[in-house]
């Protein structure tokens, strides 16, 4: 078989146009796949090894499950292609688990574990946090092989069930099992656009920290109207502390939690993305956070400091007393350029200097957290894939050097010594992590098309050419 480009990728729309892909996202999301809090183990099994496995065998893969190190998690499906030893090999990542349902708090009309279409828009818990994004690949890699007959590279397509829980055990699996998950680059489908017209490429992630903030001066309470202006109120302190952290209009006045030098090629990047409002989404506050910068530019290149839970006294019935102790959780995203580990000594420092030495600092360890993660825009493998997605799409690409978010890349990145990619093939309005989760038909048909040209363009291109990776240099051979 030979077959055609453009062939495949119309393939890859006929999924869509005559309810193929709608059928198998329907069967992958009507299982319950919540993975934090730990419990759904059982189901998390069930969709690996009964439900996306045998999608995937059919494809001509050979499926197994890596167990967990950290029993209570879930398995990651591991589902190998291998064509030829001297072919490169594509590790195409997803996440089959999800964030909880929360479905008392969706539209009385939508349930979360059923698919409901409503014009472009598809209802459901993981339609677009991940399921419906690696069933874009899936369905993408069919299309080319109904086409050509074969692929022309290695596929390892691994699935983990713990990313919404911070990928527990994935870092010890991909240690352990090195040889097995092994590649030349990684691919992963997830994320937001920043536009819904214009394809995007992203290059890793950032890094997520938490720290808790603690003022414990005293046990209990005591009478506001005879200790008020007497004892040292914690909720003042706390609030002196967060304001020392982040300005009034939103800037980090931490020295160290900042970026110190960023290479040229992430500033040209981010100089060249093109966002835009989107609905259902908020607009950035024009006067919030460094001045002087674009929207991409605050994302994608600076560090972001948000204020996730605090409390002082009794917020739920307020009584007239002076507390003993008040608490905040603060979340840090940084860049590659600002090493995690400087962060709660910088912290500390930061506020002594400035008369807060009661104020605790905490680092959270309740559940792990991702690290810093990011490729160089000028890879070949990235060059590939822009140059793939641009010819199929008419138009330039978005190239971003991190996602906002934070994810598992450096697990790899640090394992395998992979490139790391990400396609996201969603949008910013689509209630990710919230109520009413959905997709837009139109991005995940539009998709099929741009992933089907890519792999047709991965097992077609000539290795000889300049800008085209080394062909069978898999790391770990």
């Amino acid at each position: 078989m030979g077959g055609s480009r453009d062939a495949a990728i119309e393939r890859a729309h006929a999924s869509f146009d005559e309810g193929r892909f709608l059928e198998r996202l329907r069967q992958l999301v009507a299982v319950p796949t919540e993975s934090h809090p730990p419990g759904r183990r059982p189901e998390l099994e069930h969709y690996a090894r009964d439900v996306l496995g045998p999608m995937v065998a059919g494809l001509g893969f050979e499926v197994r499950l890596l167990e967990n190190p950290e029993a209570q998690h879930g398995p990651v499906m591991l589902a190998t292609r291998t064509e030829h030893p001297s072919l490169p090999t594509i590790l195409v990542y997803g996440h089959g688990d999800v964030v909880r349902a929360m479905p008392e708090l969706w539209r009385k009309d939508l349930d979360p574990w059923t698919v409901t279409v409503e014009g472009d828009r598809l209802y459901g818990r993981g339609v677009v946090d991940n399921k419906g994004q690696h069933l874009v690949a899936i369905e993408a890699l069919a299309a080319v092989l109904a086409e050509r007959g074969r692929l022309g590279f290695n596929v390892k397509l691994m699935v983990e069930t713990g990313e919404e829980a911070g990928s527990p055990g994935l870092q010890e699996i991909l240690r352990r099992d090195r040889a097995l998950c092994a590649a030349d680059v990684f691919i992963a489908f997830d994320g937001l656009r920043q536009s819904t017209t214009i394809p995007e490429v992203t290059l890793g992630t950032r890094g997520s920290v938490a720290m808790d903030l603690v003022v414990a001066l005293r046990e209990g309470g005591f009478h506001s109207g005879h200790w008020g202006g007497l004892l040292t109120d914690p909720g003042v302190i706390l609030s002196h502390a967060i304001a020392n952290i982040v300005s009034q209009d939103g800037r980090i006045l931490v020295p160290g939690w900042t970026p110190e030098d960023i290479p040229a090629a992430v500033r040209a990047a981010c100089a060249a993305v093109i966002t835009e409002d989107l609905q259902g989404a908020p607009s950035a506050d024009p006067g919030w956070g460094e001045p002087g910068m674009t929207r991409a530019e605050r994302i994608f290149m600076w560090t972001s400091v948000i204020v996730l839970a605090a409390i002082t006294g009794e917020p739920a019935s307020p009584v007239n007393a002076v507390g003993g102790s008040a608490r905040a959780r603060i979340q840090v995203r940084h860049t590659v350029d600002v090493p995690a580990e400087r962060l709660v000594p910088a912290l500390r420092a930061h506020l002594d200097a400035r008369g807060l030495a009661m104020v605790q600092i905490h680092p959270v360890t309740e559940r792990q957290y991702f690290p810093a993660s990011r490729t160089d825009p000028e890879d070949p493998w990235v060059r590939r894939t822009v140059r793939s997605m641009e010819r199929t799409a008419g138009r330039r690409a978005n190239i971003v050097p991190n996602i906002a978010a934070s994810g598992p890349s450096e697990f790899f990145r640090e394992a395998l010594g992979t490139p790391v990619i990400w396609i996201p093939l969603s949008y910013g309005g689509c209630s990710q992590h919230g109520p009413n989760e959905h997709g837009l038909g139109s991005l995940f048909r539009e998709g099929l098309g741009l992933i089907a040209g890519l792999w047709w363009d991965f097992g077609a291109e000539d290795p000889g050419r300049a800008d085209a990776a080394p062909r069978g240099m898999m790391a770990g051979s």
